[in-house]
């Protein structure tokens, strides 16, 4: 079974043990309970300023970026392994983490590092700030 479109993880099993539930009241017999494994989260934000992609090509290790082909970066990063889709709007999509704090961890990661080399602008006197990371796992 494939779940799509939750949320959390949490939610994500929630759905998966709501179907089962619901076939095993239409008669399915189901043994045991369901081994739910998360392959992928796919979550977006917005950093809330301005990259300059053509700098972060060389900025950063492990990218492809080909404006004619896609207005987006693609930044392949190693720890936590995810694929971040990086564009100069400073919005973002992270795919490929396996657990919600990694999507926090990458992001986080990848703002700090775009600072540190000067790759994103922030427009206004303060720069957004991304929530801190999670304390306990969903």
């Amino acid at each position: 079974m494939v779940c799509t479109g939750a949320k959390s993880e949490r939610q994500a099993r929630q759905a998966v043990l709501k179907v089962v539930d619901e076939l095993k009241r239409d008669g399915i017999v189901i043994l045991g309970r369901p081994e739910i494994m998360i392959q992928n989260i796919v979550a977006s934000c917005g950093l809330g300023g301005h990259i300059d992609l053509e700098k972060a090509v060389y900025g950063l290790k492990k990218t492809m970026y080909e404006p004619e082909q896609f207005p987006g970066l693609i930044y392949r990063m190693d720890e936590p392994k995810v694929v971040i889709l990086v564009f100069a709007s400073g919005k973002l999509v992270c795919t490929g983490a396996k657990k919600e704090i990694q999507v926090h961890i990458a992001v986080n990661k990848l703002q700090e590092t775009l600072e540190a080399k000067n790759l994103i602008r922030y427009e206004g006197p303060e720069k957004p700030r991304l929530p801190p990371l999670p304390t306990k796992p969903s």
